[in-house]
């Protein structure tokens, strides 16, 4: 199973190194921050979502690749402008500057801005082998997911709820906005890729919708307990934002059995299908087990 990951993980790299092509361009500045930012490590967790659904509903491959490059400079585009002074102010992202560090802020949101676009650039060239119908539909669940009903939406909503108190409820709401919001697209986009019928897509919604909480509540534990050597970045840096987090609400170890409850009902939504849905169950296990 590690080596299927390890496979696909070269391959998104290899198929991101293909679009960002640093041949001759009247702008090469912003090409080098599109290609620091994107091609600069990461767990490619969300592009893993793509393949892995691919693999349990036989996507065709030509669209794969293009549906999880979508997805994962959407996730840059977000990091890329995250990191910036008007929002949460890092320095550090991967072990390395953040992009407004290395490149000024200028450029590091005009190189969000063309990633975004790139994103749906890739979706809707022919040569993702799907009719026009088909390439819509990927786009709108695309466009939904990062948009205000999606990750925009839910940065909004984490931006004013700094120095608040939320509720649990309001918390979940936040996060499967915020983070939840595309991953759920990268399960999703090759399910509709592939026709798959109703049912099936609403359980892997489903699967989508636990597992993206569950990341998100790994990812506050880890700004609490993380290794920084690790993590690529420092620690600690919700709690001097005055962020509304799980372990600030629940505590960490109520944190840590709310994530493994939603992995194990993930697992339940996946049911449906057999062992061609492995590589989804490892992710979602994956998901509460990492360190970085």
């Amino acid at each position: 199973m590690n080596q299927r990951i390890e496979a696909y993980q070269k391959r998104i790299e290899g198929f991101l190194q293909q679009l960002l092509d640093p041949s001759p361009t009247p702008v090469p500045d912003l090409l080098a921050a599109m290609r620091y930012s994107t091609l600069g490590g990461g767990k490619r967790l969300r592009p893993l979502l793509v393949y892995a659904t691919g693999e349990a509903l036989a996507t065709p491959d030509t669209a794969l690749d293009r549906i999880a490059a979508s997805v994962e400079m959407i996730h840059v585009y977000s990091l890329i402008h995250d990191d910036l002074p008007a929002m949460d102010d890092d320095d550090l992202r991967r072990g390395k500057p953040t992009c407004h560090r290395a490149y000024g802020e200028a450029l590091a949101i005009l190189a969000g801005d063309a990633l975004q676009a790139l994103a749906f650039a890739v979706l809707v060239d022919e040569a993702i082998g799907l009719d026009a119908d088909a390439r819509l539909r990927l786009m709108q669940e695309l466009a939904d997911a990062a948009g205000v009903r999606g990750m925009a939406g839910g940065q909004a909503m984490d931006l004013a709820a700094q120095g608040k108190a939320l509720s649990l409820e309001e918390l979940e709401t936040m996060h499967r906005l915020k983070t939840g919001a595309l991953i759920r697209a990268s399960v999703l986009m090759p399910a509709r890729a592939s026709g798959t019928d109703p049912g099936l897509a609403q359980s892997l919604g489903a699967y989508a919708d636990c597992i993206g909480l569950a990341f998100q509540i790994r990812d506050d534990v880890l700004d609490v307990e993380g290794d920084p050597a690790l993590m690529g970045k420092a620690c600690g840096a919700d709690s001097l934002l005055e962020k509304a987090t799980f372990p600030a609400l629940l505590g960490l170890e109520a944190s840590r059995r709310r994530a493994r409850e939603l992995v194990e009902q993930a697992l339940d939504h996946l049911q449906p299908l057999g062992p061609e849905a492995d590589l989804l169950r490892v992710l979602a296990r994956y998901i509460v087990d990492r360190m970085h």
